[in-house]
């Protein structure tokens, strides 16, 4: 069986196009290849920097992290902050001639990018080569990206197993929707597999569910400490960066893994959320805050959730 390694390209994205074969192409592009026994897929947030909403899911979907700068401005700074609210330590850190180091290394301070190894652009694919397979043991549980129908097959979710195995004919529940999904075939880059290993990327041909019925950031597990809820409590620390007041009632989107849900703030202290519709966690999840509206930074900040 190949091994996986997910990266998320940031910065300038166009370094995707140099490290892999462009594939699903939405507010997130996808590259891949498959070299000496290894599938590694590069993953841009192409949505961003209109959206802010892309950024988070592709970092969440990485074990790595591939950053060449080749400007500085807010949207670099944005990336930053996502990348150590969401505490990717994993990484590797290149910039352009035209980058003012200074500059740079005061915008990361602080920050988990402090540790990236700094490399040259021509040594990205060298670099990033040497990085190997990060798997998570535990329960089955398949993070989805995209659903959609193929004419003769039926649904088919595209997703990484974030934990775990999952094998051809086993039945697992799709969250937080509760339905039982059979999973009929699996395929790894373009092969047909008998099973997938975590962190692999899988492309599901499934039976019991349509398409209208999944959605981004739904999980696909066995039974597990899931828990699924529309209200919460995070341990909270704002960004220094957003300048907004936060006050109760107040509206904001929260995101967890791949999901992004609209909520409002119960309390601040200690700081509540509730949603409309439920979103689904493990105690400890990363939890970040946005608002996209926000014309200065669209994070307000994290915490994990209690």
């Amino acid at each position: 069986m190949a091994d996986s390694v997910n990266f998320v390209v940031l910065g300038d994205q166009e370094v995707a196009a140099s490290l892999g074969k462009k594939g699903t192409a939405t507010d997130m592009t996808m590259y891949d290849k498959k070299e000496a026994g290894v599938i590694r897929t590069y993953t841009t947030p192409s949505g961003f920097p209109d959206k802010v909403q892309p950024l988070l899911q592709v970092i969440n979907l990485a074990e790595y992290v591939i950053f060449h700068v080749n400007k500085l401005d807010k949207f670099v700074g944005e990336q930053i902050i996502a990348l150590d609210m969401l505490q990717k330590k994993n990484g590797l850190l290149s910039h352009t001639y035209d980058v003012d180091e200074n500059t740079l290394n005061t915008m990361i301070k602080n920050t988990v990018l402090v540790n990236y190894p700094r490399i040259t652009q021509d040594k990205i694919k060298e670099e990033s080569d040497k990085l190997s397979q990060i798997s998570k043991e535990g329960n089955a549980r398949v993070v989805i990206d995209h659903c959609f129908d193929v004419k003769g097959v039926g649904t088919v979710i595209l997703g990484k197993v974030e934990q775990g195995k999952i094998k051809q004919y086993d039945t697992l529940k799709l969250l937080p929707a509760g339905i039982d999904v059979l999973i009929k075939s699996i395929q790894m880059h373009d092969d047909p597999v008998d099973e997938a290993v975590s962190p692999g990327r899988v492309g599901l041909a499934v039976k019991g569910v349509s398409p209208d019925q999944v959605g981004r950031g739904d999980v696909l597990c066995a039974p597990g400490p899931e828990q699924i809820s529309t209200e919460i409590e995070i341990d909270f620390a704002k960004s220094p960066f957003y300048k907004g007041d936060i006050a109760p009632n107040q509206m904001c989107l929260i995101n967890v893994g791949l999901q992004i849900k609209p909520a409002k703030f119960l309390s601040i202290s200690p700081l509540k959320l509730t949603l409309e519709k439920p979103v689904l966690y493990n105690k400890g999840d990363i939890c970040v805050i946005l608002k996209p509206e926000s014309t200065s930074i669209r994070l307000l900040g994290s915490g994990t959730i209690k």
